[in-house]
C-alpha cells in the first residue's frame, strides 16, 4: 500500500505508469464526471468514478483483485480505508475471476488510513482493502479508482 497527495505524486515514488494514469485521470477531469466506468488506455487503465455514503466498518468486507491494481482517489468528502498486507484475508469468499475481486470477513493485522480530499492510495494485487468506511460518522463521498493492470508494472 502507498499513500499520498495526488499533488506531490513524485513524493510517493510511484512508478512511472501510476503517474500517467493518474495524469490521465486529472486530465479527463475525474471530478466532474458523473459515476460510472471511464477508459484511459482500454482495459489496461480506466477509471471508475462514484458517489455514496459511507459506512461503519461492521458493515462492510474487505476486497482483494489478483489483475489490477487500485489508486483510490478521494475527490469530496472524508474515508476511512482499511487494509492489511498481502496474504492478510481471511474468512474470503469464492473468487470472481471475470470481475477480478474476492470478498472477506476480515483482515489479520488491521490497519487503518484517512483519506481527505485530494489524497490517494495505491492497493497492489493480493493486500485487502474495506474503503468506504466513515471516520466519525457517515457521510458522502465521491472517489474515483483508477484499475492499473499488473502487466504495466516492470
Amino acid at each position: 500500500m502507498i499513500v499520498g497527495d495526488i499533488k506531490q505524486l513524485q513524493a510517493a515514488g510511484l512508478p512511472a505508469a501510476f503517474c500517467q494514469a493518474i495524469d490521465q485521470a486529472l486530465s479527463a477531469g475525474i471530478a466532474d464526471l458523473a459515476p460510472g466506468s471511464y477508459p484511459l488506455q482500454g482495459e489496461t487503465v480506466f477509471v471508475n468514478v462514484m458517489a455514496f455514503a459511507t459506512q461503519g466498518a461492521e458493515e462492510k468486507r474487505a476486497e482483494l483483485h489478483r489483475r489490477y491494481i487500485d489508486i483510490q482517489i478521494l475527490l469530496e468528502g472524508e474515508e476511512q480505508i482499511y487494509y492489511g498486507l498481502g496474504g492478510s484475508a481471511r474468512e474470503c469468499d469464492a473468487w470472481h475471476e471475470e470481475e477480478d475481486y474476492q470478498l472477506c470477513q476480515r483482515i489479520e493485522n488491521e490497519l487503518s488510513l484517512t483519506l481527505t480530499p485530494g489524497m490517494f492510495a495505491v492497493f497492489m494485487p493480493g493486500e485487502p482493502h474495506k474503503p468506504g468506511c466513515y471516520v466519525t460518522q457517515p457521510g458522502r463521498v465521491k472517489k474515483a479508482v483508477i484499475k492499473v493492470h499488473h502487466s504495466l508494472l516492470p
